[in-house]
Order: C-alpha cells, then sequence, then structure tokens
C-alpha cells in the first residue's frame, strides 16, 4: 500500500483539497506525507509585479510566502497526527510538474496527490496543465482531486 505520499501545494482552495484527499488516505494507510511547493519564478516575472519590484526582492518574498504555505499546510498533517516533511524549490529552470516529478523519483514516492482546476477548452490551452504533464510523465500513480464545481443555480435548494 502507499507509505510515501507527494503532494504539491500552492495554497488555492484546489490544492488544500488534493491535501486533505492526502490526508485521508495517509491516516488509512500509515503513510508519511512530502510536501512540495515550487516557487514559480516564471510566471511571476512576467507579470506586472515585476516592473514594480526589485527581481532580488520578489524572489525572497516568493519563498518566504512559499515557505510560510508549507509550514501551515505540515501543521494541517501534524494535527491529523501523521508524520510530514517539506520541500521548497525554485523554478529558474524547468516547469512546476518537472520539478515534482523529479522529487517523486528523489524521494521514491508511491503516489502523488494533488488538486487539479479540471480546465478544458481555451483555458486549459492558455493555462497549461501541470497536472496533466505529472500524469502523463510521473513513474507513478497520480491521484487527481477536481475542484468543487459551483452549483447551478437550478440545483440549489429553496429555503
Amino acid at each position: 500500500m502507499y507509505q510515501k505520499i507527494l503532494v504539491p501545494v500552492d495554497g488555492s482552495p484546489t490544492s488544500s483539497r488534493g491535501l486533505q484527499e492526502a490526508i485521508k488516505l495517509a491516516t488509512l494507510t500509515g503513510a508519511r506525507l512530502r510536501l512540495i511547493h515550487v516557487v514559480d519564478e516564471i510566471s511571476f516575472a512576467t507579470g506586472m509585479e515585476a516592473a514594480t519590484m526589485a527581481t532580488g526582492e520578489m524572489m525572497q518574498l516568493l519563498r518566504e510566502g512559499g515557505a510560510q504555505l508549507l509550514k501551515k499546510a505540515a501543521a494541517r498533517v501534524e494535527k491529523a497526527g501523521l508524520r510530514v516533511d517539506i520541500v521548497l524549490c525554485d523554478s529558474i529552470a524547468g516547469r512546476v510538474c518537472d520539478h515534482v516529478i523529479e522529487q517523486a523519483s528523489l524521494w521514491r514516492a508511491d503516489l502523488i496527490v494533488l488538486g487539479t482546476h479540471g480546465r478544458r477548452g481555451v483555458g486549459r490551452l492558455l493555462m497549461g496543465s501541470d497536472a496533466e504533464m505529472i500524469v502523463r510523465l510521473a513513474s507513478v500513480p497520480v491521484l487527481l482531486v477536481r475542484a468543487k464545481e459551483a452549483q447551478p443555480s437550478s440545483a440549489k435548494r429553496a429555503p
């Protein structure tokens, strides 16, 4: 059964759902979790933030934010009584998915659990999909946890 579960976290609600499922699974199997956060410099370097802040300062803030994110996520895992460790990576030379796949290989993970937005069509084309690339390239099983979908207005219950 799964004894080493790798969980990429980025602070999004979708990522939080992936972590929640990983905690449930680890509770059942007695697995250890490793949380990974990849500081994605490329996405931020092309945004407006890059024009208003020196690159070194921005990168330091991104790393500090990533470290805090990992600390909070690890506290959730520890509260559930599970073993956890954390890894913070920079994505200067590679895509986020490459770092996740590499970490899974180095740590000899049995499973990768991650949240996915489930984008389709133009959204997927424009945004890309790290989750899709992880599924395609990982040498271990991958559990994708879909984002919670909004209820259609017709499905909402009347008071």
